[in-house]
């Protein structure tokens, strides 16, 4: 696939079946995420790579935060149980901090959302859709905790990964004008 092709035409896929990626295809995605910027060479981009089995303990993991909330409806426990089978492997997007004093905080989580994009862009090359999820499962320290992260580690997503089995959504025609402004 054309470079340029693959970022203008790359949409997130809502219906992901398998296949997924193979290890050898992911090893690949890997690679593209640490082509991230990555100011002083941080390092802060990591993942966990969810599938099979891993799945099953992470619905578990949701689980077992949705049931520590005051008043949660039965439907809303089962939302958060079944969040992971919504794709067949998901990749969690995991944020070191490391203190520094010329790389904030804020630049070494966009050092993450970039090696994120470069994953999505990577998966389209191979022919695989994505999406990514946040919310409050993604922004919690008790997910995180239960997942073994570090005090100085947080989740900035959920890339859930596979064969796109749904339809594409349209891409709108953006006029350009409407987001850039030349001085």
């Amino acid at each position: 696939m054309e470079a340029l092709d693959n970022i203008l035409n790359r949409v997130s896929s809502r219906e992901l079946s398998l296949p997924h990626p193979s290890t050898e295809e992911m090893a690949l995605v890997y690679k593209a995420a640490l082509r991230a910027p990555d100011h002083a060479w941080l390092r802060p981009s990591s993942f966990i790579e969810v599938k099979g089995d891993g799945l099953n303990k992470l619905s578990k993991v949701f689980e077992d935060y949705a049931l520590t909330i005051p008043n949660i409806e039965e439907f809303r426990v089962n939302k958060y149980k079944e969040a992971p089978f919504r794709a067949p492997m998901i990749v969690v997007l995991v944020n070191t901090f490391t203190e520094h004093p010329k790389v904030p905080a804020i630049e070494q989580k966009l050092s993450t959302a970039a090696a994120a994009q470069n994953i999505m862009l990577c998966l389209n090359a191979q022919g695989y859709g994505a999406i990514w999820r946040t919310g409050k499962l993604a922004f919690n320290e008790t997910i995180s905790k239960n997942l073994g992260l570090n005090p100085n580690q947080e989740i900035l997503g959920f890339l859930y990964i596979g064969t796109n089995s749904g339809k594409n959504k349209k891409i709108p025609d953006l006029d350009i004008d409407n987001f850039v402004t030349v001085l």
